[in-house]
């Protein structure tokens, strides 16, 4: 038996009509009643719901079990809508929703207790691109390799259910469903077991800022929208108007459901900045919450990361301290520092950095804007960075889907950085305080772009979001026919990634250097050590070197870069006794300085002072 319920405050009437006939191992019934009923003699059955407490509707339904497809009718109408708490819609964000038991799923991970985010590497990949198959199963048979890499997390690009087959998945609908393409309810939890066989947690990526235009039928149920704030895609969640205590349970529900259901170790929350949420007590804070209690009961560190462009260290903040709870942020300042330092670049935001001196306030202090001037902005922003915040709450990265897929043909940074810039770059993310972040791919020099990509199915938003592309674009001087189309499948097969690369040479090359180096991490406890306190920087603009210093009592550790393309020698302040590594051979060092070639880099350990 089955007890359906949904939220439906403004509705007069409201049925749920069922497949007759499907369910639990009855699949394939429940696939022909899922299509529009009336197949081998079957037929839908409807069922008036009752008017509960809170605007809820609800009603048990004995013949129905896990498989059997079902859809929503308000007020008499015939328009079949799916569930807004769907587990699974295997026909597309506009089809017929679907019964999960997640009780099935035969689990292996009882084993399993965690990865906390300090002391971690991050590896974001996007389920899609991350292989030819496009798939979870086909992501699984790719573990091994990250496993090998070093790395302790795998972050999911969004896997719930968005329009078309392929995505980016920023433009989802269904909050609860797993995308079917990839592999459904069931491939998901194949991979998160697979994961944590290997000793890989799983944070997923989740989007409650706004829904997908193309199959979100949220507002035909209740107030699930506000037009009291405007946001870029339309009307905000509603999240402190009359009914938003049942958006924010729905949201912290969702939330909770990829931790519980499919047994994932954290979130990242996209771009909460756009909540708008005046209520005394922050959906942020709730959610945090949430995440640490049922961490509690599970006896596992379960984490939330915001990504955040507001430079507030309130979000990782205590909540008896006055802040959010969250257990880490992104921090794009590091990114635009090291980016902007490496390649050279001044456009847009990137005009607020690119000095040394800004790198070393970045590395220092995790945010370059703590309350001065930003040009970019044309005012000030931000707060200072406690000293004493632990440095592993601010997940950084030189590369994400972001600052690849948001330039206009996704090139990444090797079509930039010569390889002795790509090493020196990884040296310093991979060696700062924080917690570093790959993006796939990144780890061998991928010359595979990550371009933005749709798939559409309303011709009149496919045109809207192509021309609109092509217009952000050529505002900045690209001609039209330079942006790729996201709407082209072409668009999106380029930008898988090219599993032969990794085995040539040159590429070979640099993946090592990133296994050496998260290695290395693990090894040398000051490069993890994630005290702001332990970071010096030196630096000679005229002359391009740049010398990161980790500071312990039991010896610092200097990462000494050479961004001249000239081979000479950087002063380092101490003995160095040790170089663990180094991008390239031919170094020398010795008291007060190592001599290394142009654009490398040389990790030093030195001798503890007296």
């Amino acid at each position: 038996m089955s007890s359906f319920r949904v939220w439906a405050p403004d509705a007069k009437t409201v049925s749920v009509v069922i497949a007759d006939g499907g369910g639990a191992d009855g699949d394939a019934a429940a696939e022909a009643g899922g299509t529009g009923g009336g197949a081998g003699g079957r037929r839908d059955t409807v069922h008036e719901m009752s008017a509960a407490a809170g605007g809820w509707w609800t009603v048990d339904v004995p013949s129905a079990h896990h498989g059997a497809d079902y859809a929503y009718l308000l007020d008499g109408g015939e328009q079949e809508l799916p569930d807004p708490r769907s587990g699974w819609q295997p026909h597309g964000v506009h089809g017929r929703s679907r019964l999960v038991d997640h009780a099935r799923f035969p689990w292996t991970d009882g084993h399993w207790h965690g990865v906390p985010l300090a002391g971690s590497v991050v590896y974001e990949l996007h389920v899609g691109t991350f292989t030819p198959g496009g798939t979870f199963d086909a992501a699984i048979e790719r573990l091994d390799h990250l496993v090998d890499l070093g790395v302790d997390l795998v972050e999911l690009l969004p896997v719930n259910a968005f329009p078309g087959r392929h995505g980016w998945g920023y433009d989802g609908v269904g909050l609860f469903a797993v995308h079917e393409p990839y592999g459904g309810p069931e491939g998901l939890k194949r991979f998160v077991d697979a994961a944590h066989h290997r000793g890989l947690g799983v944070i997923m990526d989740v989007v409650y800022n706004h829904l997908g235009p193309d199959g979100n039928y949220l507002s035909r149920f209740g107030p699930y929208f506000t037009d009291r704030y405007s946001t870029p895609w339309g009307p905000a969640v509603n999240l402190d108007t009359p009914g938003s205590d049942e958006v924010r349970a729905f949201v912290i529900d969702s939330a909770l459901a990829w931790l519980r259901d499919y047994h994932c170790d954290g979130l990242r929350l996209d771009a909460v900045h756009a909540f708008a949420d005046n209520r005394a007590r922050h959906l942020l804070e709730e959610i945090a919450d949430e995440v640490h209690r049922l961490g509690t009961q599970q006896r596992r560190p379960l984490f939330a990361v915001a990504e955040s462009d507001l430079n507030d260290p309130r979000m990782v903040v205590a909540p008896e301290a006055g802040g959010h709870g969250l257990d880490g942020q992104w921090c794009d300042d590091v990114h635009h520092a090291l980016w902007a330092a490496l390649s050279g670049e001044r456009q847009g935001y990137y005009g607020d950095f690119g000095s040394f001196e800004t790198l070393e306030k970045a590395l220092g202090s995790a945010f370059v804007h703590d309350g001065g001037y930003s040009a970019f902005r044309g005012r000030s922003h931000g707060r200072p960075v406690p000293p004493r915040t632990p440095a592993y709450r601010f997940v950084t990265f030189l590369q994400n889907h972001d600052q690849i897929g948001n330039r206009a043909t996704g090139d990444r940074a090797s079509a930039t950085l010569s390889d002795g810039r790509l090493r020196i770059g990884a040296a310093l993310l991979l060696t700062a305080p924080f917690t570093p972040m790959l993006f796939m791919g990144e780890e061998w020099g991928a010359t595979t772009p990550w371009q933005y990509f749709t798939d559409h199915t309303d011709p009149r938003l496919a045109d809207a979001v192509r021309e609109g592309r092509r217009g952000e674009f050529t505002a900045h001087g690209w001609g039209p026919e330079e942006v790729p189309d996201p709407q082209d499948p072409a668009t999106f097969e380029r930008s898988r990634l090219d599993w032969r690369e990794p085995e040539r040479p040159e590429h070979a090359a640099l993946l090592d250097w990133h296994r050496r180096l998260i290695s290395l991490r693990r090894r040398l406890p000051q490069l993890s050590d994630p005290s702001l306190a332990s970071v010096r920087c030196s630096y000679d603009a005229a002359a391009n070197w740049f010398v990161l210093r980790r500071l312990s009592r039991a010896g610092d550790v200097a990462v000494v870069c050479n961004l001249s393309p000239e081979r000479q020698a950087v002063p380092v302040e101490g003995v160095p006794f040790d170089a663990p590594a180094a991008s390239r051979p031919g170094f020398t060092y010795m008291p007060g300085r190592v001599e290394l070639a142009g654009e490398s880099v040389v990790i030093v350990r030195l001798l503890p002072a007296r």
